[in-house]
């Protein structure tokens, strides 16, 4: 029985947040924390009542001595991180500070340069394993489920995988004109960068959205896919044996990625501040708050996610295709958690990796990625937590 603070209040957290409840062996009691404390306040009246001790509490994570603040006042034994990529560093500094064990859903960016990438963080490794505490990194779904796929196809599969290819595919539909199913500014931020894949030892990079596919994903059909950089090929290029190249697909709309142009093509989705009314504002921060919030779009958001992995190599000298997946319908999980279907993949498995550190499984001072950890414990989990896996030996490739 243990005791954590989740920072953040959107959507992915009310998701974690609820998760915890479900788990009250494991989760003794989570204090909810952001910025806004009305948020945080509104998701503990939700979840008050049950076995597992809910509280709110107020905290920028912009600022280290605010969150060591907090653990010092709370005293839990982890920090879920589901705030910004932003802060990153700072929580994980006040984690170093007062000595609990850190878990993230995604990478630290720098607020000014669109580039996400894990040395910031792979440079804390060393102080964490002096302080013997561990950090996880990237415990959502993509990262985290695609790279705990990747350990558990090299585990049971593969005596090397020599190709993979992990697609993303919404098929979800919320019924605005322009909505993005995670932090606007973020998304954006995405999409708008540089694609890039790994081939033979080096990073191959091309302009956004340049390459485009159709795959044939199960239960949703055909989509338009598109490569682009994504931060679990930094750490998988480094921790699968035998790879060769490792791609990124994630699916957009006609009308999705016209909307985009022209909000790109008028400045919109630039970072840099302009003078605005004797204020400095960066564009994309006016669009972050004139978007619907991703939150909101549960009750809205009808339809399906298919996220998973494409495997190719060898064992015992003979070549094996292998696909695993994911697909998760917005509806139910609404009608579960009260989010739709992006944040509630990302959270699950948040929860899921919390889970494997408090229990002990996936415990050893210093920072790793998911697939450093025996995947089963992990894959047991998501069949008992809401997002079961399937499996073909047969599948479609992309090329």
């Amino acid at each position: 029985m243990s005791r954590v603070l989740i920072i953040g209040a959107g959507g992915v957290a009310g998701v974690v947040a609820h998760k915890c409840c479900q788990n009250p062996d494991v989760f003794e009691a989570i204090c909810i924390a952001s910025r806004t404390l009305s948020k945080c306040e509104a998701l503990r009246d939700k979840l008050v009542g049950g076995r597992t001790e809910v509280t709110a509490a107020q905290v920028d994570a912009d600022d280290t001595q605010q969150v060591i603040d907090l653990i010092n006042s709370y005293k839990p034994e982890m920090v879920i991180n589901v705030a910004l990529p932003y802060q990153d560093l700072t929580i994980m500094d006040a984690c170093l500070a007062t000595g609990v064990h850190y878990l993230d859903t995604a990478n630290y960016e720098p607020p000014e340069i669109p580039k996400f990438e894990y040395k910031w963080q792979w440079a804390y490794r060393e102080k964490f394993e002096k302080a013997g505490l561990t950090a996880l990194l990237g415990s959502g779904f993509d990262p985290g489920v695609t790279s705990v796929f990747s350990a558990y196809a090299q585990k049971h599969y593969f005596d090397e995988i020599h190709t993979i290819d992990i697609i993303d595919a919404n098929a979800g539909d919320h019924g605005y004109h322009f909505a993005t199913n995670f932090n606007p500014e973020i998304n954006i931020r995405e999409i708008t960068a540089p694609g890039s894949y790994w081939e033979n030892g080096e990073w191959v990079e091309t302009e956004p959205l340049e390459i485009k596919k159709v795959y044939n994903f199960p239960e949703i059909g055909n989509k338009d896919i598109y490569l682009l950089h994504h931060e679990e090929i930094e750490s998988l290029a480094i921790n699968i044996k035998g790879i060769k190249k490792i791609r990124f697909w994630m699916t957009f709309s006609e009308k999705y990625l016209t909307h985009l142009r022209v909000l790109e093509n008028v400045g919109m989705t630039s970072i840099e501040p302009i003078d605005f009314n004797g204020q400095k504002i960066a564009p994309i921060h006016f669009l972050k708050a004139v978007l619907p919030d991703p939150a909101s779009l549960g009750p809205r958001t009808k339809g399906k996610t298919n996220i998973g992995c494409i495997f190719q190599g060898v064992k015992d000298g003979k070549p094996v295709k292998y696909h695993v997946y994911n697909v998760c319908d917005h509806e139910a999980c609404y009608a579960e958690v009260g989010s739709q279907a992006i944040s509630y993949t990302t959270g699950v498995p948040a929860m899921i990796g919390a889970m494997m550190m408090l229990t002990g499984k996936w415990l050893k001072p210093g920072v790793y990625n998911v697939e450093e950890f025996d995947p089963d414990p992990f894959m047991e989990q998501l069949n008992k937590q809401g997002l079961p896996w399937q499996e073909s030996f047969d599948p479609e490739l992309i090329d």
